[in-house]
């Protein structure tokens, strides 16, 4: 009370009441207390009445007020976005840890920190667990009573004010959970899971946690179709079952293993895929020499798989059979070579996908014929040459040595055109048949085989080449020794 009386006398020597009740709190209170009384002394200078006051008791301190004032900028600064992906991370008899990410929004004055709110079940008074706020994403509430279920909520503060909390979907039951839920996906699960229809689906899932955790599955954030899939669970697994997988029975399914508010979720993607539908379109765009050009567009129905390529098949009309031109085009268009003239073709292409082809291909409607090519072709004239020559040795007989008991071959060359007759002599006499000499001519090579000689067929021995254009002859002699 003494401050308050202490400037009430002051004014009482001013003229006018309403300037000095106003002066008083100008210097003095600002610096003491908030900003507030700033806006009350805007309107003041303003009017006319209190400038004459102005230069006698408070000149200097009238016009400095207003200057400093940033107001324009604070309507501005909006609060930060809420934090993301808050969640339970343990559970104990006596508290709850939580952990979030930051918020994607903070805000020109950047974040001041988090503040944590718990509310009962069933009540609808939050009360904040931390006074101020801290940056860390992560918190512990100590002192909760055990079986207590408890609703949690996190804000983030800057200066410009409180976010929308994020909070938790279901309130955690405050109990001691002796095993954190974990989903243990099993790796062959982790990629695409492809079936084709028709397949069963049968896929066991792993979890561990205690006590026995909740399992969820949904799809696309529905609950199942049961009447398509079957879901069985036990204390330590899952098991998703289909009879008979459909096409639309494709998708991501969410799996959540939940105990008291803590939980862990995995993705199981299962595509199911059959043929797809054959190309459209395929159309005979070009014939020329030995070539066909084609050209397609993709299936309508790819089989819910992406199309690895296409394969594309020739039919002649003399023989009526497909025969693969190329297995795999990845291309929707293809010239097919090597067709041969005169025969006439009809082309088809079967869509390929994981699955396999296509049931059905697209045909051609038109037919391709190979004509034969104008240009003649005439053959370079080669003069001819006479071939006709006498016979002429060109390996001479050479004497040999052999053994009585043991056959021998005598060899000679001989050419000459037309082929010359071929007569073997011994000692000038004509060997004419006689078993005891198998002679042979093959290539131009001569040759006598004397089988078992004996000290009588040795001599000498004359090979007698005979054609119309002449005659030649080589000797050798045969020397046969007695055994030893």
């Amino acid at each position: 009370p003494a401050p308050v009386k202490e400037p009430a006398p002051t004014p009482k020597e001013e003229p006018a009441p309403v300037p000095a009740a106003e002066d008083p709190p100008a210097p003095e209170q600002p610096p003491a207390t908030e900003k507030p009384p700033a806006p009350t002394d805007e309107p003041a200078p303003v009017s006319t009445e209190e400038a004459t006051p102005a230069p006698e008791g408070g000149s200097p301190a009238e016009p400095q007020a207003p200057a400093p004032e940033p107001k324009p900028e604070k309507p501005k600064a909006e609060p930060p976005s809420s934090p993301l992906s808050l969640a339970v991370e343990e559970v104990s008899e006596n508290s709850i840890t939580l952990t979030w990410k930051a918020p994607e929004q903070t805000g020109r004055s950047g974040l001041d920190g988090y503040v944590v709110e718990i509310c009962k079940d069933g009540s609808t008074d939050w009360r904040a667990v931390n006074k101020e706020p801290f940056l860390s994403t992560r918190y512990t509430i100590p002192g909760l009573s055990s079986g207590d279920k408890i609703h949690v909520r996190v804000k983030a503060i800057s200066a410009s004010g409180a976010s929308v909390p994020a909070t938790l979907e279901q309130p955690v039951l405050i109990r001691e959970i002796l095993q954190l839920p974990r989903i243990r996906m099993p790796r062959h699960l982790r990629q695409t899971y492809v079936r084709r229809v028709g397949d069963a689906v049968n896929i066991m899932i792993p979890f561990q946690g205690k006590p026995e955790p909740e399992v969820i599955w949904t799809k696309d954030g529905q609950a199942l179709d049961t009447s398509r899939i079957n879901i069985r669970n036990t204390q330590k697994d899952t098991i998703f079952y289909i009879r008979q997988a459909q096409r639309s029975d494709s998708g991501k399914y969410e799996l959540a293993v939940r105990i008291n508010g803590a939980e862990d979720k995995a993705t199981l993607d299962i595509r199911v895929i059959e043929p797809p539908g054959p190309p459209q379109n395929l159309k005979l765009v070009d014939v020329w020499g030995f070539n066909v050009a084609l050209e397609w567009n993709p299936p309508v129905d790819n089989g819910n798989s992406e199309i690895k390529g296409y394969m594309v098949q020739k039919s002649d009309k003399k023989s009526g059979k497909w025969f693969t031109a190329l297995e795999r085009c990845t291309r929707t268009s293809c010239t097919i070579s090597d067709l041969i003239i005169g025969n006439t073709y009809s082309f088809r292409v079967f869509a390929e996908n994981a699955c396999g082809l296509s049931e059905n291909a697209a045909i051609a409607s038109g037919v391709a014929h190979i004509k034969k090519t104008k240009t003649a072709y005439q053959p370079e004239k080669i003069p001819q040459r006479d071939m006709m020559e006498p016979p002429k040795f060109t390996q001479p007989l050479t004497d040999r040595t052999t053994t009585r008991g043991y056959s021998t071959h005598l060899f000679c060359c001989v050419r000459g055109f037309p082929q010359p007759k071929i007569i073997w002599m011994k000692n000038q006499m004509e060997i004419r048949e006689d078993p005891k000499y198998i002679a042979m001519i093959e290539q131009g090579v001569c040759s006598l085989e004397i089988r078992k000689p004996s000290p009588f067929d040795g001599g000498i021995y004359t090979c007698k080449a005979v054609n119309p254009l002449g005659e030649a002859s080589v000797d050798c002699k045969l020397d046969v020794k007695g055994k030893i």
